[in-house]
């Protein structure tokens, strides 16, 4: 498939970039800053540098995809303020939208509820730290994941609570709170691998799947 990916340079989104070419995908990574594409990338990487805001290069971004995969994440800086996320989710579904794009898989948290869920105790007490210790990223996690759910795409959610660093080590939990065991950790590179795979994962269109190691 022909994906693009926003995100890309990121923590996670650089791993994505990297399983979607390891199973053969074609990808087009859009990125904010021209110098943190790495030079590792092949050539057949299609990079499109751009802001979030930026409609213009979101839509040439979007263009030719058959699918979206958001890896984006709001700033943890206590400092930062605007919500500049949900206002650029907006544009990627304008472009979709525009271009026939249908299936969209991005990444949130435990705040974010699934119909699905029973909330038990950690899923609660993730949603009180994210609203009392990170206001600002929690509007914007809330906002960028209610405009996806109610776009009328096909969308994933890929809910996860604490990433870490390291290799694969496998997501071997994962489903709904008070359902499924979910734990908290899991690696980066484990998220990137379950989020990629949901191009040819039927079983969580229109879902928000909780993962951990």
């Amino acid at each position: 498939m022909n994906v693009t990916v926003f995100g890309a340079t990121g923590a996670i989104g650089q791993f994505v970039v990297s399983e979607l070419l390891a199973a053969g995908h074609t990808v087009t990574a859009y990125a904010r800053n021209p110098a943190k594409v790495p030079a590792s990338w092949p050539d057949d990487v299609r990079v499109v540098i751009g802001a979030i805001t930026d409609p213009g290069a979101i839509d040439n971004a979007v263009i030719d995809a058959e699918a979206v995969i958001s890896a984006l994440g709001p700033s943890m800086d206590r400092k930062e303020t605007g919500l500049p996320l949900i206002g650029g989710t907006r544009l990627i579904i304008d472009a979709m939208k525009r271009h026939g794009v249908t299936r969209y898989i991005g990444n949130g948290t435990p705040s974010i509820i699934d119909k699905r869920d029973k909330p038990n105790t950690l899923q609660k007490m993730i949603g009180f730290m994210g609203r009392t210790m990170l206001p600002r990223a929690y509007r914007e996690l809330l906002g960028m994941t209610d405009l996806i759910t109610s776009s009328g795409l096909d969308w994933t959610i890929v809910r996860f609570s604490a990433p870490k660093d390291g290799p694969k080590k496998g997501v071997n939990r994962y489903g709904f709170f008070g359902t499924d065991k979910i734990g908290m950790a899991v690696t980066r590179a484990d998220i990137a691998a379950f989020t990629a795979a949901q191009l040819t994962d039927d079983r969580f269109h229109h879902a928000a799947p909780a993962i951990s190691n």
